[in-house]
């Protein structure tokens, strides 16, 4: 029996493609990163560099700091594994303004695939609802993850989406100059 399951690049063009003008985007480290970067660079998507299980809380800060602006986290199964503590902190926060979209392969795969807890049968939908985050889905199609896009992106509520990917490798690598990253992303935020 085969097990569903997406393309993370294609999960991160359809994300993409709904993002508005002034969203901003925090990559979280290795292959989710890359492929953020392959579907297109924006000066509002934050590629982070060897700061594993931060896309979250960094996206957290940005947006409780701008809450006229929708900000996604965008992040993997192992880095939100090492910072579940984060999930808590979303519910009791609140952002409506954030959503966290998390790429489960069920390994660390840019280290040699070694298996995430998510490969043992932890679920990161059913964490994310004990933590209290009641918007939250797991989507391992492109209709899933159209449909949970649809439900979730207009609420005032911080959300959570579970996308299943494939152990395809990335389509791209990060620009690697952390200061440019960096600036760019202040400047687009207009705090440089």
């Amino acid at each position: 029996m085969s097990v569903e399951v997406m393309n993370r690049y294609d999960a991160t063009v359809r994300l993409r493609a709904r993002l508005g003008d002034e969203d901003a985007v925090i990559g979280g480290i290795g292959n989710t990163n890359f492929d953020l970067w392959a579907a297109g660079p924006r000066n509002l998507n934050f590629y982070m560099l060897g700061s594993m299980g931060l896309a979250v809380p960094i996206a957290l800060g940005v947006a409780l700091a701008q809450p006229e602006r929708r900000v996604i986290a965008l992040e993997g199964d192992g880095s939100i594994l090492m910072q579940l503590g984060c999930l808590s902190t979303l519910a009791k926060l609140a952002p409506g303004n954030l959503g966290t979209v998390i790429m489960d392969n069920g390994c660390y795969q840019i280290t040699g695939s070694q298996p995430t807890g998510t490969a043992f049968g932890t679920d990161i939908e059913a964490v994310a609802n004990a933590c209290g985050l009641e918007h939250s889905a797991t989507v391992a199609t492109e209709t899933a993850l159209d449909a949970a896009l649809d439900r979730f992106w207009q609420i005032a509520a911080p959300w959570v989406i579970v996308v299943k990917i494939d152990g395809e490798p990335p389509r791209g690598t990060t620009e690697r100059d952390p200061l440019r990253i960096r600036m760019r992303f202040m400047d687009a935020l207009n705090l440089a």
